[in-house]
């Protein structure tokens, strides 16, 4: 092998010094907003369970077939939300969400829990055949009750597919077969949109997953759909208490849009129909997460009927992010009329645009239990990743 000439020594010794000059003047900050963020407790925004409206929609094979192309960072536009939406989700199979002693003439067990069936699995399948809806699942246990045969189940568990055998119960209080288990196949809240493409209908809210209330884990959705909402009532946080904003959606008539992705940061899909907006109708720039400064800045919100309002807040910490993360920046609500009708940060205000400089630069996601003026809020690039607006390895790249 050749030995490196010295114009490639100096080329490589160049290098090395680039990068402990990157690393000594890059890290110390990194490190501080990241500290900034330590000893705060949240609460996640988990939706409390309504009736879901059964529906048609597109679905995440029939979105692939129609992709529009990715737009490139430096051209990015998007219109602020900031509109209360009512959001209802279908699990893909039946969720599992507790267990429940069956009386039979031997004594009371759960059939469910002896098979090893836990809270969070998904039942995706019995005896072959597919679960999509709770209602699958009564005639398929009858029939196996009566026939004296073991139930073949398939789970999936986290990212994991298992499979167990489970024996029917004959519950003679109820004259019917039962397996023990509390079950679930919708969900339903509401939250607050983010932003949304005019060019090709895709839209981001919420900016954070959304969980089962009982289990706490994230719901794998079939299909979904957001819907126009209006805010009736808000009970306001308090120390140890968050609020929660109250607000009524109740026909599918309302519906803007599918559901087709629960993330991390918010869920997904297209809007149907046009978004009204009276505070902004031209599309904002975005900013990254590097381009983030402490300090003022806005958020969008409904905190009356549909009246989109704008309001103040201190950005008190952001870190530069070159990969994903759900907690980005630390807020805090300084807007009085704000606190005094919310007292911060509530439930139902997930995904509210944050506005700084002319730019959208993320959503508010979290609240701090012990401080409700105070929070969590995700950057904008995660959740323009996830609405397939722009690619990840560009983001990356820029970022």
């Amino acid at each position: 092998m050749s030995r490196p000439s010295k114009s490639q020594w100096i080329y490589r010794i160049s290098s090395l010094l680039s990068l402990i000059f990157m690393l000594f003047f890059i890290s110390p900050s990194f490190i501080h907003a990241e500290t900034s963020m330590q000893g705060y407790k949240e609460v996640f925004h988990d939706h409390p369970i309504i009736p879901f409206f059964n529906n048609e929609e597109s679905t995440n094979n029939e979105d692939e077939k129609d992709k529009e192309q990715y737009q490139r960072l430096e051209d990015v536009r998007v219109v602020p939300g900031g509109q209360s939406i009512g959001v209802q989700l279908e699990t893909k199979g039946v969720l599992v969400v507790g267990h429940h002693q069956v009386k039979a003439s031997e004594g009371a067990k759960s059939p469910g829990e002896a098979a090893k069936i836990n809270v969070g699995d998904t039942i995706v399948e019995i005896n072959g055949q597919k679960i999509n809806h709770m209602t699958d699942i009564k005639p398929i246990v009858d029939h196996s009750g009566k026939e004296n045969k073991k139930l073949q189940v398939k789970l999936k568990r986290g990212n994991e597919f298992i499979e167990t055998n489970l024996q029917p119960i004959f519950d003679k209080k109820e004259n019917a077969y039962k397996i023990g288990l509390y079950i679930r196949d919708t969900a339903a809240g509401i939250g607050t949109m983010t932003f949304y493409d005019p060019e090709t209908g895709r839209y981001g809210a919420l900016g954070h997953v959304i969980s089962d209330m009982d289990t706490k884990k994230p719901i794998d959705i079939k299909q979904g759909s957001i819907i126009h909402s209006s805010v009736t009532s808000i009970e306001k946080g308090d120390n140890g208490l968050p609020g929660e904003k109250q607000a009524s959606f109740q026909t599918q008539e309302k519906r803007i849009g599918n559901i087709t992705r629960n993330t991390d940061f918010g869920i997904f899909g297209k809007l149907e129909k046009e978004v009204n907006h009276e505070k902004y109708e031209e599309t904002f720039p975005v900013a990254l997460s590097h381009e983030v400064k402490e300090g003022p800045a806005k958020i969008l919100n409904v905190v009356d009927e549909e009246k989109i309002e704008e309001f103040d807040i201190e950005i008190i910490s952001s870190v530069p992010q070159k990969s994903a993360s759900t907690k980005g920046m630390v807020i805090q609500i300084t807007d009085p009329k704000l606190l005094e009708l919310t007292g911060g940060i509530v439930q139902g205000m997930s995904g509210s645009p944050i506005i700084q400089n002319d730019k959208i630069i993320g959503a508010v996601t979290h609240v701090f239990v012990n401080d409700p003026t105070s929070g969590y809020g995700v950057h904008i690039e995660w959740m323009l990743e996830d609405a397939g607006i722009i690619q990840p390895e560009d983001n990356e790249s820029a970022a």
